[in-house]
């Protein structure tokens, strides 16, 4: 105990209190030693005693689904790296959908109420409501990748706002001066987490923020291209670079110039984020964001079966992407660095 307790920062009396869990101590905190113990090899401190193995996987059957490409892109080795991560750890994932008449009907999976579970795991977007159906359950839980502030809980997601100031500085430092931002700031905690990031390097870089070149809201994921048309149409200068909310708006954004005979990167620079490949557009290799799906795997299933009650608390979990520099970044060298 007085190991962990040197590592942490923390008293001998913090560390007991957690490992036995009791009061005392934030669950926050508790996380922090249970997760300390196991890594200097004390044990598997933390592992649930009950005799249920059962975690509830809760997934929006649209990002399951082969038919909706983009989503299922992303998502769909998460939802297998999830289920491989808490199978390591001695449990077993149950993967519920929820179907676009569930979700608007606020209605449950039927796993909810025909097994017995530790926690559930909320996997992906889900509208409010649903989301706080699901968050009045009496049970441990926590939401992977996206999440409300108005349903406090224990989230795990990626860093946006650091991978999109990183996205951003990595133009800068190329020379690029007037940069542009496209995403749907208004439509997840991802995409706004993502803008408030480009905000916050074009302030300390000393940018001017012109919302000319901006493209922050959307009224849905499947009228993206057609905005980023009628946004370019309006465009009376081009920036040299945009900083994209994801790499399908970043491939998209860089066919909508083609058509206007601009060459990416030639005439404009583009990074994106996620890390994705789309075949169409594999001659452009897309500078971008890796979001560690692994890692926030990892942690998601770490997380929840160290909660040892119904936490509400706004616990954060976020893990840092790794930039990929590939070739739709042109290093400016005759602009002033």
């Amino acid at each position: 105990m007085q190991d962990i307790a040197d590592k942490l920062n923390i008293s001998k009396n913090a560390v007991s209190l957690a490992l036995q869990d009791k009061k005392g101590v934030s669950d926050q905190m508790r996380y922090r030693v249970l997760q300390t113990a196991k890594e200097m090899g004390y044990g598997q401190y933390g592992e649930k005693t009950s005799s249920d193995k059962n975690v509830l996987v809760l997934v929006p059957e649209r990002i399951m689904s082969y038919q909706d490409n983009d989503h299922f892109r992303f998502f769909h080795d998460m939802i297998w790296g999830l289920e491989k991560s808490i199978r390591k750890r001695g449990f077993s994932a149950v993967i519920a959908p929820i179907d676009l008449e569930m979700e608007s009907g606020l209605q449950l999976p039927q796993q909810c109420n025909e097994i017995s579970y530790v926690g559930i795991i909320l996997f992906g977007i889900v509208d409010e409501a649903y989301a706080r159906l699901v968050w009045e359950l009496d049970t441990p839980l926590v939401m992977l990748d996206s999440y409300h502030r108005n349903l406090p809980c224990p989230v795990v997601a990626s860093a946006n706002t650091e991978g999109a100031y990183e996205a951003v500085t990595l133009l800068f430092r190329s020379g690029h001066r007037k940069i542009g931002f496209i995403g749907p700031a208004n439509l997840t905690t991802s995409h706004e987490e993502r803008w408030l990031g480009y905000l916050s390097a074009m302030q300390e870089l000393g940018l001017p923020l012109d919302m000319s070149k901006v493209m922050a809201h959307s009224v849905g994921f499947r009228d993206t291209e057609q905005e980023i048309d009628s946004y370019l149409n309006a465009v009376n200068e081009f920036p040299t670079a945009f900083f994209c909310g994801n790499d399908r708006i970043a491939y998209l954004l860089a066919g909508q110039l083609r058509k206007r005979g601009l060459k990416v990167p030639a005439d404009v620079s583009i990074v994106g984020f996620d890390d994705l490949h789309y075949e169409e557009d594999s001659e452009l290799g897309m500078t971008t964001m890796r979001v560690e799906k692994e890692k926030m795997c990892e942690a998601a299933a770490d997380l929840l079966l160290t909660l040892k009650t119904t936490c509400r608390e706004m616990l954060r979990l976020y893990i840092r992407p790794t930039l990929v520099v590939r070739n739709s970044v042109l290093t400016k060298a005759s602009f002033n660095l």
